[in-house]
C-alpha cells in the first residue's frame, strides 16, 4: 500500500549523510514543511545552542526549493533577529527578505512598517500574489530564529506572528528558540521539534567525520589515526565538556588545540600511536592548563599554581623541560597576572576591609581603628591579639583566616576603609600625598566593581536592591592566600590587623 506522503527520500539521505545523529529531528522537520507531506501552519523548533537547529532548517528548505523536478514548489526566508535592532527593524527586515525570496516586482511600492498589522497587510499582498503565480501545491517557509531574543519586541508579538498562517493561505511559520513556554504562541496544537543535546557518542561520531578529522599522523596509518583520533576526542570530552566544552563548536576548539600537543611524541618517533595510555599521561599536563584552550585567560592567584609547573612547548609542539623551580616560578609570574595588580587602589582598599570585617569581631573595631585610642599604635593588631588570652580564644584550634568568612553591614565596612586609608596610603616613603590622591575615587564605583566579580558577595535580599544600602549584608568572596597577596601590594601585613 503507497503511504500517502511522498518524501523525497533522495534529499533526506544527503541531508543525514552531512548532519549525522539527527535523523529524527531532519524526518520530522521534513513531514511537517514539505507541501505533500504534512506541511502545518506553525512550527517551534527549540533546543539549547549549538545542536544544529538553525543549520538543519536552513539545509533542508534549500534542499527541498532546489527540487525543481518535483510539481509542489517550495520557497522559503529566514529572519535572524540577532540581526533587528528594534521591532520595527525586524518587520521591514522580513518584508524585504520575503519579497527578495519571491523576486515581487512590487517591492518599490512597499513603505515603512512599524506596526504587525502593517506587516500582515504586506506579507498578505506578497504571498497572495504569490500563490496566483504558482500552483496550489506551492508554500512558502517563514523562519524567525532566535525569535525568543528579539529586543524591543511588545508582548504580543509572537501571537500575532502565529496567527498570519491563519490569514495567508500556504504559509507555514516557523519559530527557532531554545526554550518554548507553555503558553508561547497562545495557540493550540502547535507541533514542537525538540533538538537534544548531544551525547558522548554522538560527538564522537561527528568528529570522526570530515571537516573534523585531522590529517594522518607521520610514520602512521590512517586507520591508526582515525583510532587515535576517536579516542582522544573521547578524552577530551570526559576531561573538557562540563567546562570547556558544553556544546559541539566549543569541543572541536579544543581538539584542535591539543591535539599538536597530544601527538607531538608521535611525531617526534618517541611513542607510537596505539600507546593512547602512555600518550594521555605525557599530555596530561594539558589537559590541565587553561591556557591551552584560552591564551588569554587571566588567573586570580599564583600561589594556587605554585605547586604545578606545566611545560611550554617549541616550535614543532614538543614538550621542552623546564631546568629549575626558580626559572618555573618567575616563568608562572610573568605569565599569569595576580589579583592585585588588575584591581584599582579603591577596590583593594575596599576588598581588604571587607576581610576585616568578615573576620573580626565588631567589638574590637573600637580597638582597632578608633583614633582617640591611645593604648599603643592602631597597627599593632597581631601583637594586641597575642596579650589578649581569654578562655575563649585558649581553646581555639583553627585561625579565625581559616574560618569561613561571616556576613557584615556594609556601613561597617566602608567605616573601616575610612579608618584604614590614610595610615595604609601613607606607609611609602616620600609618596604619600600622591599616593593619597590617587585612591581618592568613587567608592559605589569600587564595591559596585567588587560585587560583580564575585569578590564581594550579597547574603541579604537574595542578591537584589540598592548596591549602596548601608544596611545590606556583604561577605567576603576570596580566601587569605588572595588577600594576603593584595594586602602585600599595598604594603600591608592583613594578619597584623586580625585579631584572634
Amino acid at each position: 500500500m503507497d503511504s500517502i506522503f511522498e518524501l523525497p527520500d533522495d534529499l533526506l539521505a544527503t541531508l543525514i549523510e552531512s548532519f549525522p545523529c539527527r535523523d529524527a529531528q531532519i524526518r520530522a522537520l521534513a513531514t511537517l514543511l514539505y507541501p505533500r507531506a504534512a506541511p502545518c501552519r506553525n512550527l517551534i523548533v527549540h533546543g539549547t545552542e549549538a545542536t544544529g537547529k538553525t543549520a538543519i532548517t536552513t539545509g533542508l528548505l534549500e534542499a527541498l526549493r532546489s527540487a525543481t523536478d518535483r510539481a509542489p514548489s517550495l520557497n522559503y526566508a529566514i529572519v535572524k533577529s540577532v540581526e533587528c535592532v528594534t521591532a520595527r527593524h525586524l518587520f521591514e527586515r522580513t518584508i524585504g527578505l520575503v519579497s527578495d525570496a519571491l523576486e515581487w516586482e512590487g517591492l518599490a511600492t512597499v513603505g515603512r512598517c512599524e506596526t504587525l498589522a502593517a506587516l500582515t497587510v504586506e506579507l498578505t499582498r506578497m504571498l497572495k500574489d504569490g500563490v496566483e503565480r504558482e500552483n496550489s501545491d506551492w508554500r512558502f517557509v517563514l523562519v524567525f530564529d532566535g525569535i525568543d531574543r528579539q529586543r524591543e519586541a511588545p508582548p504580543t508579538l509572537l501571537p500575532a506572528l502565529a496567527r498570519l498562517s491563519e490569514i495567508i493561505p500556504n504559509l507555514t511559520t516557523v519559530f527557532i528558540l531554545t526554550t518554548p513556554s507553555p503558553s508561547l504562541l497562545r495557540v493550540s496544537s502547535t507541533p514542537q521539534l525538540y533538538f537534544p543535546p548531544y551525547t558522548k557518542t554522538n560527538y564522537i561520531t561527528i568528529l570522526s567525520r570530515p571537516p573534523y578529522t585531522p590529517p594522518s599522523l607521520p610514520n602512521t596509518t590512517a586507520q591508526e589515526t582515525a583510532d587515535l583520533w576517536a579516542r582522544f576526542a573521547a578524552a577530551v570530552h570526559d576531561a573538557l565538556a562540563k567546562p570547556a566544552s558544553r556544546s559541539l563548536p566549543g569541543l572541536s576548539r579544543a581538539c584542535a588545540a591539543l591535539w599538536p600537543r597530544f601527538t607531538a611524541p608521535v611525531a617526534a618517533g618517541t611513542h607510537r600511536a596505539r600507546e593512547f595510555t602512555k600518550l594521555l599521561v605525557a599530555a596530561r599536563a594539558y589537559f590541565q592548563d587553561e591556557n591551552v584552550l584560552e591564551p588569554g585567560i587571566t588567573l586570580l592567584s599564583n600561589d594556587s599554581k605554585s605547586g604545578s609547573a606545566f611545560a611550554t612547548s617549541n616550535g614543532n609542539g614538543v614538550a621542552s623541560k623546564k631546568k629549575n623551580g626558580s626559572e618555573t616560578a618567575a616563568a608562572t609570574a610573568t605569565t599569569n597576572k595576580d589579583l592585585a595588580t588588575l584591581l584599582p587602589p579603591t577596590a583593594r582598599l575596599l576588598l581588604v576591609a571587607a576581610y576585616l570585617a568578615s573576620h573580626n569581631a565588631p567589638r574590637h573595631d573600637q580597638t582597632l581603628f578608633s583614633t582617640w585610642y591611645s593604648g599603643r599604635r592602631r597597627r599593632g593588631g597581631g601583637g594586641m591579639a597575642a596579650t589578649r588570652v581569654t578562655k575563649r580564644t585558649k581553646h581555639r584550634k583553627i585561625a579565625r583566616k581559616l574560618l569561613g568568612p561571616s556576613a557584615f553591614v556594609l556601613e561597617r565596612m566602608v567605616a573601616i576603609y575610612a579608618a584604614t586609608r590614610r595610615e595604609w596610603v601613607n606607609d611609602d616613603d616620600g609618596g604619600g600625598e600622591e599616593r593619597d590622591a590617587s585612591v581618592d575615587g568613587d567608592v559605589g564605583m569600587a564595591i559596585s566593581t567588587l560585587a560583580s566579580l564575585r569578590l564581594l558577595v550579597r547574603v541579604g535580599g537574595a542578591g537584589g536592591g540598592d548596591t549602596m544600602d548601608r544596611g545590606g549584608k556583604w561577605r567576603v568572596g576570596v580566601g587569605w592566600e588572595v588577600i594576603r597577596g593584595v594586602g602585600r601590594s599595598m604594603g600591608v601585613e592583613v594578619e597584623e590587623w586580625l585579631i584572634e
